[in-house]
This record gives C-alpha cells, sequence and structure tokens, in this order.
C-alpha cells in the first residue's frame, strides 16, 4: 500500500507562511494497492484537489468520509480528475437515517452554494456505510463508529496485500472517559482499528497540556495519538489534523516531544508519501 498526504490541517484552511511546510489545505489522504492507481480517498478536505494532481486520467473510485464536518467535505465541489469526462467517482459516509445525497445537499447547495451534489457530474453516485466490514475494490474497509462532536463520525481500518492502516482523523476519547492517564479512553473500537497497523494516521490536533480548555471541540491530543499506536501495536504513528493556528514550528516542537523509542512517530505534511512495505 502506498499513502499520500494530500491535506493534513483541521478544522478550516490555514493558509501564510507560517504553515508552508507542513501545509494548510484540510483532510485528504490518498491510498494506492501496490502499484494500482489511486482508486480510494480518504476524506474530502480542501487537500483532494491535490490527488487531481497525481492522476492522469478521470478518477474512477471511492470517496470515503470520515465524517460531514466543512473540513472534510468542502473540497468534494473541486475535485478536478472527478470532474474529467468517463470519470466514476463513488462517495460513501457514514450512515445518517437519510439518503446520503440528500444528507450531503445540506452541506452544499443553493443560497449556501452555487450546484447540488447531483450536479457535480454523471458519474457521481452517493452512497452509505455501516459499521462493520467491506470490500471496496483491492482494499478490505473495517468502520467504526468513535466518538467525535457534531454528528456520526467512524474510523476507518483499510487492508490490501498484507499491510494496514487505521485513520482515525477526528476523535474525541476524552467523551469516553480519561483513561489510564488522563489523555482518553483508549476504548475497544479504537483499539480494534489500531492493532497492529503498519500505520496509524490519528487527530493530534492539541497538546495533551491544552486540556481541558479544548475539550469541548470534540478532538484528541498527540500525546493520546502515541499512547494508542503503542498500545495498540501500531509500527508508524501519524500526527494528523494539525490545528488551523499551530504554525509549521509548533508543530515540530510538538513532534520532538512525543518521541518514544519503539515506536516511529511522524507529522503528517501535504506532499508526504508513506509506501507501507519500505517502512519495515
Amino acid at each position: 500500500m502506498r499513502l499520500t498526504f494530500c491535506g493534513v490541517r483541521g478544522s478550516t484552511p490555514a493558509p501564510g507562511v507560517a504553515y508552508l511546510r507542513y501545509g494548510g489545505s484540510t483532510s485528504c489522504v490518498a491510498v494506492q494497492a501496490r502499484d494500482e492507481p489511486i482508486r480510494l480517498i480518504l476524506d474530502a478536505g480542501t487537500g483532494i484537489g491535490a490527488v487531481t494532481d497525481l492522476l492522469d486520467a478521470p478518477y474512477d473510485g471511492t470517496i470515503l468520509l470520515g465524517h460531514l464536518h466543512w473540513d472534510h467535505t468542502h473540497g468534494l465541489p473541486f475535485f478536478g480528475a472527478g470532474g474529467r469526462q468517463g470519470s466514476s467517482v463513488h462517495v460513501l459516509l457514514p450512515a445518517q437515517g437519510a439518503p446520503a445525497e440528500d444528507v450531503l445537499k445540506r452541506a452544499f447547495s443553493p443560497p449556501h452554494f452555487p450546484i447540488e451534489p447531483a450536479q457535480l457530474g454523471p458519474g457521481w453516485t452517493f452512497g452509505d456505510v455501516e459499521e462493520g466490514v467491506r470490500q471496496i475494490g483491492d482494499f478490505e474497509v473495517l468502520a467504526r463508529e468513535i466518538p467525535h462532536k457534531g454528528g456520526r463520525t467512524f474510523g476507518y481500518r483499510v487492508s490490501s496485500g498484507g499491510r494496514s492502516i487505521a485513520y482515525l482523523s477526528d476523535h474525541s476519547p476524552t467523551s469516553a472517559g480519561p483513561g489510564p492517564d488522563g489523555l482518553g479512553e483508549r476504548h475497544e473500537a479504537a483499539l480494534a482499528l489500531a492493532d497492529g497497523v503498519d500505520v496509524l494516521i490519528h487527530d493530534a490536533q492539541h497538546r495533551a497540556d491544552e486540556f481541558p480548555g479544548v475539550e469541548y471541540l470534540g478532538h484528541a491530543s498527540a500525546e493520546y495519538t502515541v499512547a494508542l499506536a503503542a498500545e495498540a501495536g501500531a509500527r508508524t504513528a501519524v500526527l494528523f489534523h494539525h490545528a488551523p493556528s499551530r504554525t509549521d514550528d509548533a508543530v515540530d516542537q510538538i513532534l520532538q516531544s512525543v518521541q518514544q523509542p519503539g515506536l516511529r512517530v511522524l507529522a503528517a505534511y501535504e506532499g508526504l508519501v508513506l509506501n507501507l512495505d519500505d517502512l519495515g
């Protein structure tokens, strides 16, 4: 498996010179199975625009949304490869009790946005995901509901060719309890998703010392990401969903502070490519 990080910021884009190294685009990770083209995209924040630059053909695959907040959906109308003639784009989102297209229409349609989802193109379709395992192209995907403020949120475990990743872009573990160290509960769903994965991509919007003042926002700390990875036996932890006010230098400081022996810890940045076979 090959991962390309196209958007790593949380909540809202962060333009400006203080954010150039890590990037200011919101959540989007492109996933490839072996040497296949990109067939799976995790979330559709503003970073999805960069996926078009990675493709030399119309997009033929799935966009899997973890939840429906703006920073994970705003890129959908601007996905150039999805607008090319002959594209086939299947958008999947956590089931909300209403047709997926109708739910997305609440996020963009007049008068708030000039078009509706149905106008994205003839190759676009929309569907639901429930908890459990399903096959999406070359990928086996486990979906589990995880706590996050403001709507049903899923984390995903994606496996292919003997490799696996866990993607918990937005996660509020403190809402499930303080856990053994006050960082948040290492609850069953999070542990099941992260169990033994090659790469854990996890919400690290805050530092632990910022709690409880930021707890109401519904995110996790970088320290929790590392603790979950260690407990679940993940090989690599990737800090993701950086706070929009977190400068490059501040992310550097957090990354340095959470290093621990026996675990590879990285901070996601736009353009980061991880070939899982090369990680060892």
